[in-house]
């Protein structure tokens, strides 16, 4: 090579480099950590494999505090050093111990000179210390969350805080089930009337910011209707609090009748919230349905898809997103270092879906609404992508990222904290704040037709059609001989499975027959059987469902498929309950 040429090669690092330099941003990954991120924007990992990570957030020095789910043996908070300004940390600590109720950890905030974070059941602060990584060991306990006496369990036991400047602490408190039925989760049951849920739970309180050793009773009961939040935030440029709302779970499992697994899917809308003092979202009794573009009954309260109901009287999201992205954080964009446009804007962590089944899970991307006067001035946008590797997320587990935490640093970097790994990323902008636009922006608009993001098509995005057919092999192979190859049995031992209850009733007790099988009479379609059906817990979960969701859309039956999470974990439950290790 020439050394004209080595010249030519060298020069564009070189003035890179000391771009870098002059704006005092680390130099980015050469892939950006794997991201994908509009035109000018550029990221560098942080750190990787923290543990499993929930909210951060990151002090003036540009030092990173990570709260973990769950508590490892050095401590249950991480906090991160870079101490050369090359992106990476080199000094990771692990610290804090906060006992019995430690489990299930989430916020991380510094507010007043002071890191706050919280446990399933209560919320702890620490005091900083000028120049110093971890902060004081002495640990404040502020408040607690006797959740352990609910009536019901406790399911929502994030505890995300937002803070404004008048000394208020506000707290999220979470619904004990799905949608308050008098039998939670279970199909067809029907909603409470009044909710007796919503005095305790399902809403936001306010506390004080300061005040040690508080319990729920001497909050102030701010909000009320709102399901369940782990991501919230106070907007100072409006001085008012703002929340994500999870909507509810299975709308087809628990109200087959009504809506079918594409809607489940869909639906309910996750909540972009502005909270007011006084709100109520509704819950349980309303739902809100983004393509509808308004609230509906509930179908535990009569409602069925359609009906409104008195669902106008309540708050209306500013935003509707489609069901179960789940959106798990919250941040307002006070900083400089990005394109005017995203000042005062608002960034959305969707950790992605867990329950979209059959179709493609979603979510697994930050999300950006630009704001003006409190309010969106735009549609939403793809703003960070590319952390679930694969673009067709069939299961949860097949995402290798899930974005969950969102923090700004001093000089205005975006930092993203992800719970499978451990994974800290550092977004920065380098380009021409003054130039960006729908340019830049238009690669990631496109992003939306992808299969984690788009609206699925009812039938060509749907998994069950394949998933039929192979269980139409497994259903020969394993429960012909018996039901027979049309589903009616043979008229002496072996009851019908056509057009029957069994198949099209209760989800768990046609997975329990195949796990734990069945001995002695029952009862089918009106007629006594007497017989005994050999246990097929040695059959994969996957293979199991495939079998079901074959038999409830065959021989007449017409029920919605079964997935293989779902034998997963009431084969779990059958081995909690019966102690049995071989179901």
């Amino acid at each position: 090579m020439s050394l004209r040429l080595i010249f030519y090669c060298l020069v564009p690092i070189v003035f890179f480099l000391a771009s870098c330099q002059e704006k005092g941003l680390p130099p980015p990954d050469p892939d950006n950590g794997g991201l994908v991120l509009p035109g000018g924007f550029d990221a560098v990992v942080v750190a990787d494999s923290v543990g499993k990570a929930r909210h951060l957030a990151v002090d003036d020095d540009g030092d990173v505090y990570v709260k973990l789910r769950y508590p490892l043996p050095e401590g249950e908070n991480v906090a991160l050093r870079d101490t050369d300004n090359d992106g990476h940390a080199d000094i990771l600590k692990y610290w804090g111990d906060y006992g019995r109720k430690g489990k299930y950890g989430n916020a991380m905030r510094i507010h007043k000179g002071y890191l706050y974070l919280s446990t399933a059941g209560e919320v702890y602060r620490h005091k900083m210390r000028k120049g110093k990584l971890l902060p004081d060991k002495q640990k404040e306990l502020l408040l607690t969350d006797d959740y352990e006496n609910a009536v019901h369990g406790y399911s929502h036991i994030a505890k995300p805080l937002a803070f404004d400047r008048a000394g208020h602490m506000y707290v999220q408190f979470g619904s004990p089930g799905d949608c308050c039925q008098v039998e939670d989760r279970r199909p067809e049951s029907p909603g409470q009337m009044p909710c007796p849920e919503l005095e305790m739970h399902s809403g936001i309180w306010q506390f004080s910011d300061e005040t040690p050793n508080q319990v729920q009773a001497e909050g102030h009961h701010y909000a009320t209707g709102i399901r369940s939040v782990v991501g919230m935030a106070w907007n100072h440029q409006d001085n008012t609090l703002y929340a994500l709302q999870h909507g509810r779970d299975n709308l087809s499992r628990t109200w087959p009748d009504l809506y079918s697994s594409w809607h489940s899917a869909m639906l309910p809308s996750e909540e972009f919230l502005r909270v007011k003092e006084g709100t109520d979202a509704g819950w349980p009794y309303y739902y809100y349905d983004q393509m509808q573009g308004k609230k509906l009954l509930n179908p535990e309260y009569g409602g069925d898809g359609k009906k409104q109901g008195d669902g106008e009287e309540y708050t209306q999201p500013l935003i509707g997103f489609p069901g179960h992205w789940a959106p798990n954080d919250l941040l307002f964009y006070t900083g400089d270092q990005f394109p005017e446009r995203y000042r005062n804007g608002a960034f959305i962590a969707f950790h992605g879906s867990t329950i979209r089944a059959p179709y493609p899970q979603a979510g697994y991307f930050i999300g950006f609404v630009p704001f003006a006067d409190g309010l969106p001035s735009g549609p939403w946008e793809v703003f960070a992508d590319g952390f679930g590797v694969i673009d067709t997320i069939v299961n949860t587990s097949d995402a290798i990222y899930r974005p969950m935490g969102l923090a700004m640093g001093p000089d205005g970097s975006l930092y993203i904290s992800e719970s499978e790994k451990g994974k800290i990323w550092r977004v920065m902008y380098r380009g021409d704040r003054a130039a960006f636009g729908d340019i830049q922006l238009q690669a990631m608009e496109d992003r939306k037709l992808l299969p984690h993001i788009k609206t699925p098509d009812p039938v060509l995005d749907s998994r069950d059609q394949k998933r039929e057919k192979e269980g139409a092999i497994l259903y020969m192979t394993h429960c012909s001989a018996c039901h027979a190859a049309n589903g009616k049995g043979d008229g002496t031992r072996f009851p019908p499975i056509d057009e029957s209850e069994w198949v099209s009733d209760s989800t768990d007790r046609l997975i329990s027959v195949i796990l734990l099988g069945q001995d002695g009479p029952i009862t089918v379609k009106g007629e006594s059987w007497i017989g005994a059906m050999p246990a097929m817990a040695y059959l994969a979960d996957e293979d199991i469902a495939k079998i079901l969701t074959f038999v409830r859309s065959s021989f007449g039956n017409d029920a919605p498929s079964i997935q293989a999470v779902e034998v997963k974990n009431l084969r779990n439950r059958l081995r909690r309950e019966k102690t049995v290790d071989d179901i």
